[in-house]
């Protein structure tokens, strides 16, 4: 425990979807002061990335959705170009991205490796994401994908790997998560 933290108090503003606390606590600085300071923290629980790739024919699967935050924030469409991604809820990190790859994509993957687990928006939002890879094959395909379970409206894209890769400098990919699985591809070669 950080002895340099303590929580004074704990309020919780939303708890509609997720949930939004103020907290209250003191923080020693490193030149030994104490000072008081409130920040709010959005508890949405920990999540599951991956980036399906096939090395035979050098593509990639991502998705295509609508994500409201962006819309607000100037994203005249409010589409999305992502990795497959989803919340644990009380699954593990590997079982999570399994189900939701076949929820989302239509591809029921045997053998995923995690690479890492980064915060993502650390100032703000609690969430700690695993980022997974997977091979994937045409026999894989089980479904149509979509969300349809979840009641999601998700467009499954498969593109070849360096076109997705220049929609990072074209704008057209904007996701975190995307972005780093993406480099992490190229930097490790793994469609080469």
């Amino acid at each position: 425990m950080n002895e340099r933290v303590k929580i004074l108090s704990t309020e919780i503003l939303s708890n509609n979807w997720y949930t939004l606390k103020k907290i209250t606590y003191d923080f020693q600085r490193k030149d030994g002061q104490w000072v008081n300071q409130n920040r709010e923290a959005y508890d949405r629980g920990n999540g599951s990335t991956i980036l399906l790739y096939n090395k035979e024919t050098k593509t990639v699967i991502l998705t295509r959705q609508f994500r409201l935050p962006t819309f607000i924030n100037g994203n005249d469409s409010g589409m999305l170009i992502e990795t497959c991604a989803g919340l644990l809820d009380k699954d593990n990190a590997e079982d999570c991205i399994r189900r939701e790859t076949e929820e989302e994509t239509g591809y029921k993957i045997s053998s995923v490796k995690k690479i890492f687990e980064a915060y993502m928006s650390p100032g703000s939002v609690t969430e700690v994401l695993y980022f997974f890879i997977a091979e994937y094959s045409k026999n894989m395909k089980v479904n149509e994908g979509g969300g349809v379970d979840e009641h999601e409206d998700i467009e499954v894209l498969e593109l070849d790997f360096e076109k997705a890769y220049s929609q990072i400098n074209t704008g057209e990919i904007k996701d975190g998560k995307t972005i780093m699985l993406l480099q992490y591809a190229k930097i490790n070669k793994l469609l080469q």
